[in-house]
């Protein structure tokens, strides 16, 4: 059992100076072990750093020197953006150390239940949506992980009446080893992170271990129109709760005669609510709903609490948010669209033609796939970061006319800032410009809240 008492006296190596990293070494910390931070930026950098000197913590900075990681080291918890290829991560398999993510420590100290949520894409909406539930239902959620707090920083506080509604990415989930949420949702699987993953079985592998610890007193939340959940189900040790957007199941959370419903495992039919009511637009929203529902449902949440969720709440920012109308052309945010599949779905959302800003970090992928969407659905295409020719390419397979390529001005700022303009010079009065790069933002931008909240004061800058 990894819990950060086993290891006072002992020697750990936090890598990143993120919130994640800065919440688990002070933990580490406090327990009593003599803890390493390490990031390979700058000193000056890395604002955060003298805070946990205050505290005592060793931190290093500039760079990864080779005596970081040896023999007498007895744990290395990494951010989970960084590769295991990185020098000390390979360094401590090499030398059998074990190698984790915060997730697997905070879930040691948790003593909420732990709602588990992932997927390609939908997560922080989903995530979202049933911490809205839950409190409607006064269950005392606490949300936590990829958004909102640090999961170990939030493990900390919670207590047997809470429950902790966790986001949680591939990244994360690879560097678990006992991790064991009671509720696991998988939304989805789609191709995407394979720079990281190096692989599609690899990423396939780092999504399950959110069931791997799994018993028959755990849920599994399951999305019966994903090819990959489907596969799984009959493996899984946990009691299956599906979800459908297109079938209507002998037992779970589906849509009928448009309304989300409930089957429950007498064959007893609960009307949620119209899918007309739920809060925000797409189809893709619909799962995500019907995901929520599942998951909520699954805590104890009554059906009065989750609809009046569905029906209040309006989206999250940088996902399909809402950021200006001028000259009648309406301009949308999405830049949490990191990857092909979630532009799929944002651009599907809307009926009106649509002048899209897409492009960003290369990561060995072709865009192929949006080609229909395109075709069908887009006038004209805004191309950034280091995909804008592959993204270029597509656009003009695609037929589309008017493609323009920003290349790299003075600043990721400026760069966004000529983007905007040139989407406001081919936009007309009713078209949408869509901001949903298929891409993440790690050319250019630090996140991708960053790159929509630079979007956002382009737009206001107009």
């Amino acid at each position: 059992m990894l819990h950060p008492d086993r290891y006072k006296g002992k020697r750990v190596v936090v890598l990143g100076l993120a919130r994640s990293g800065i919440a688990v070494a002070k933990l580490f910390h406090e327990c009593g072990a003599i803890v390493t931070v390490n990031d390979r930026k700058e000193r000056d950098a890395c604002p955060e750093a003298g805070e946990l000197e205050a505290l005592g913590i060793d931190v290093v900075c500039g760079g990864h020197p080779l005596s970081l990681i040896d023999e007498q080291v007895a744990l290395v918890v990494k951010n989970p953006g960084i590769f295991y290829s990185s020098p000390p991560v390979a360094r401590a398999l090499e030398l059998g150390i074990e190698v984790v993510t915060e997730v697997e420590v905070a879930s040691h100290i948790c003593a909420a239940p732990i709602i588990g949520i992932t997927g390609s894409n939908g997560k922080t909406t989903t995530t979202t949506w049933i911490g809205r539930m839950l409190e409607e239902a006064e269950m005392a959620p606490i949300v936590a992980g990829n958004i909102g707090r640090a999961f170990c920083d939030a493990a900390r506080d919670a207590t047997e009446q809470n429950r902790m509604v966790v986001e949680l990415s591939s990244f994360q989930l690879k560097g678990t080893s006992s991790f064991r949420p009671h509720i696991a949702c998988l939304l989805n699987v789609y191709e995407t992170h394979l720079d990281y993953h190096d692989g599609m079985d690899d990423y396939v592998a780092s999504k399950l271990k959110l069931f791997a610890n799994q018993t028959e007193d755990d849920f599994a939340v399951l999305n019966a129109d994903d090819a990959v959940c489907r596969a799984i189900a009959p493996g899984l040790a946990a009691r299956k709760l599906p979800f459908s957007r297109t079938q209507q199941l002998e037992f779970g959370v589906f849509v009928a005669d448009g309304r989300i419903v409930y089957r429950d495992a007498v064959g007893f039919a609960h009307p949620v609510l119209p899918v007309e009511e739920i809060g925000i637009p797409g189809a893709h929203n619909i799962e995500n709903a019907l995901a929520a529902t599942a998951a909520a449902l699954a805590v104890g949440a009554p059906v009065t609490a989750i609809a009046k969720a569905l029906r209040e709440f309006h989206g999250v920012e940088h996902r399909l948010e809402f950021v200006a109308q001028q000259g009648g052309v309406t301009f949308i945010n999405g830049s949490k669209a990191t990857n092909p599949a979630a532009t799929i779905k944002d651009i599907e959302s809307y009926a009106q033609p649509i002048v899209l800003i897409a492009g960003g970090q290369e990561r060995r992928m072709e865009y192929d796939d949006l080609l229909p969407y395109f075709r069908s659905r887009v006038k004209a295409v805004i191309a950034i970061g280091e995909t804008k020719e592959k993204i270029a390419r597509v656009a003009r397979d695609a037929g589309i006319r008017s493609v323009v390529l920003v290349d790299n001005a003075n600043s990721p700022r400026d760069t966004m800032a000529i983007a905007v303009r040139s989407a406001r010079e081919a936009a007309g009065p009713g078209d949408v410009v869509l901001f949903s790069p298929a891409c993440a933002s790690w050319d250019m931008f630090a996140s991708y809240e960053e790159r929509g909240s630079m979007f956002k004061q382009s737009v206001h800058n107009l």
